[in-house]
């Protein structure tokens, strides 16, 4: 049986979130981010990614899915809060949705974002 982690206190996990991921935040005890996308295909396209890292981890977010974004919101249920395993996904969930290959260097160029047909991410800036 696997033990559940210990849960993270309000101010610990306020500090965290200012220092390692900005984008989210906390409310009613789940870690929260909105992915902002283009459309149709861009929140497929983020849902499908979330889903992978979610599996692949055996960790499940609670997704809210629209036609141009996707609201990520995780906690631990088995600790019934959020813990060190709420922050590694909200992490790699953020390194992977966040990938801009053409700003990063080497021989991925990225999407191009100066034109609309090939855009599907609204990128943090």
């Amino acid at each position: 049986m696997t033990v559940s982690p210990p849960v993270l206190a309000d101010d610990e996990i306020q500090r965290r979130l200012a220092a390692e991921l900005p984008h989210w935040y906390l409310e009613d005890g789940w870690l929260r981010r909105k992915y902002r996308t283009e459309g149709w295909k861009g929140m497929l396209m983020v849902v499908n990614t979330i889903g992978h890292l979610a599996e692949a981890a055996w960790h499940h977010p609670d997704l809210t899915v629209s036609y141009a974004f996707v609201i990520v919101k995780l906690t631990t249920h088995s600790s019934k809060g959020i813990t060190e395993r709420d922050f590694a996904l909200a992490q790699k969930i953020e390194e992977v949705v966040q990938w801009q290959p053409g700003l990063a260097g080497g021989a991925l160029e990225g999407t191009p974002n100066d034109d609309q047909r090939f855009r599907y991410i609204k990128y943090d800036k």
